[in-house]
């Protein structure tokens, strides 16, 4: 029996230690029991939303916008004098956010743009009437102001130190339909993504997969910190849902537009260029013995604007500015429209075969020649027609290329012949009656002397078209 005894033991301690998993699963505690603790330290802080969002949540707010439209009435009963034109009031909501404790906020223009009455609501759900301070359609931003008297309200601080990465949890804030706010969590997908394959300058933002909900639009893109990264625009989504694509305005030009409008502007002064880029393809990275596709490569320049006085030439490609590497024309436009005016940027520039660095003074688009907008009238063909001289500085405000679209332009047609002779808003008028026009002074001089008979040659995306008038 001793032997017996003494064997039974040693078995079951062959087996144990031949047997992984019955060792294993002698060696496992008793499942601990989950627990919510307050969060200890900066770290902990991170394993949930919940602290970022109450410091970031009370800057927010709602925004009402009402408009007044003009509806035509049914043509069928204008024929018999009934069915005057009506009036109705069109409504908007948004999202904005509280920028400085006096009640200075930011949001989109396309929120409030043509309303006569725009309310704010705070995340308190008390109400204030709100001026607009400042609009610019092109970067879709605008900068209201609320009277709270001495109060100072909650604000989120602007953060433009370009830190950013993508991969960053980020969260989107907003108030869109003035019951309560809404959060929704997601990483930055993509840094400076351009929607425009020209580059525009104010087309550089911040893409998330974050759900912006309708009404969204204004609301905060809030980091970890709790501060403001962006503001939500708009999102691309096939079904027409939240679920999509979303993207923000980057906080470098929220931080412009709102030192402008604090300060008393009325217009962003966007810096320029003074060049024609295009983004690197892989073939053209190949054709210049590049690494890799990067960069935007300078097609042309401006007589005497800031590229050329920078140093740069035709054939460069810009790999970098400030030491920040660039993907494309449109990364290196939005870094140089978001600048101010006086500051001096480096460029990082890729010549024959080797690296160059020039510095590059960011400065206004010059308003050469002079604007001379101008309506024009009489027996002419183009009656009713607005014009302009094209300059960088019209160029820019209207976001065309100032290089393709040199001298005068309609940007209007109104009631006249203009409209019967097909014009559009976005013609350049290059010759009346085999008389070359560079400037509105020109082209009134070649209306006035001209008689019944018109051959006006204009260029339209492009491509010239000539046509025969008699007025």
């Amino acid at each position: 029996m001793r032997a017996h005894r003494l064997l039974i033991p040693a078995l079951v301690l062959l087996a144990a230690c031949s047997d992984p998993s019955a060792r294993s699963n002698a060696q496992i505690p008793p499942l601990a029991q989950p627990t919510r603790a307050a969060p200890g330290d900066a770290a902990t802080l991170k394993v949930s939303f919940a602290p970022v969002v109450k410091k970031a949540a009370p800057a927010v707010v709602n925004i009402s916008a009402k408009r007044v439209v003009r509806q035509q009435a049914d043509p069928f009963w204008q024929l018999f004098g009934m069915g005057a034109p009506r009036e109705r009031v069109e409504g908007s909501l948004g999202s904005g956010v509280l920028v400085r404790a006096d009640g200075i906020i930011i949001t989109n223009n396309h929120v409030i743009e043509g309303s006569q009455d725009i309310t704010v609501g705070l995340a308190d759900r008390r109400e204030f009437p709100a001026k607009v301070l400042l609009a610019d359609p092109r970067v879709d931003l605008a900068v209201l102001k609320i009277d709270v008297g001495a109060e100072r309200l909650p604000t989120l601080a602007i953060d433009d130190s370009g830190e950013t990465q993508v991969g960053d949890l980020v969260l989107a804030i907003g108030d869109p339909f003035g019951v309560g706010q809404t959060v929704t969590n997601g990483i930055i997908s993509a840094l400076n993504r351009s929607t425009d394959p020209n580059g525009d300058a104010g087309n550089a933002y911040i893409q998330t997969d974050a759900a912006i909900n309708p009404g969204n639009s204004g609301g905060a893109l809030v980091d970890m910190d709790g501060d403001l990264i962006g503001v939500n625009s708009f999102i691309l989504s096939r079904s027409g849902s939240s679920a999509g694509v979303g993207f923000a305005i980057p906080a470098a030009m929220v931080r412009r537009i709102v030192e402008t409008a604090a300060g008393g502007g009325h217009a962003l002064v966007r810096p320029w260029l003074g060049a024609r880029t295009q983004t690197v393809t892989p073939d053209i990275a190949k054709s210049l013995g590049l690494p890799i596709p990067q960069g935007a490569l300078v097609a042309d320049l401006w007589p005497n604007g800031p590229a050329a006085r920078a140093g740069l030439h035709q054939g460069d490609v810009i790999v970098s500015v400030d030491g920040k590497s660039v993907a494309d024309a449109a990364a290196v436009s939005y870094v140089v429209g978001s600048s101010r005016p006086g500051q001096a940027l480096k460029l990082g520039i890729h010549r024959g075969a080797g690296e160059q660095a020039l510095i590059l003074k960011a400065e206004a688009a010059p308003a050469t020649p002079p604007r001379d907008e101008k309506l024009l009238t009489g027996r002419n063909p183009f009656d009713g027609a607005t014009v302009v001289n094209v300059s960088p500085a019209v160029a820019d405000e209207l976001g065309i290329d100032p290089f393709a679209a040199k001298g005068v332009m309609v940007i209007n047609i109104g009631r006249g012949f203009a409209m019967n002779a097909g014009l559009r808003p976005g013609d350049v008028i290059k010759r009346v009656n085999g008389r070359d026009i560079a400037t509105v002074g020109e082209l009134t001089g070649a209306l006035s002397a001209g008689g019944g008979q018109w051959q006006v040659t204009i260029v339209r995306e492009g491509q010239e078209i000539t046509g025969n008038f008699r007025t």
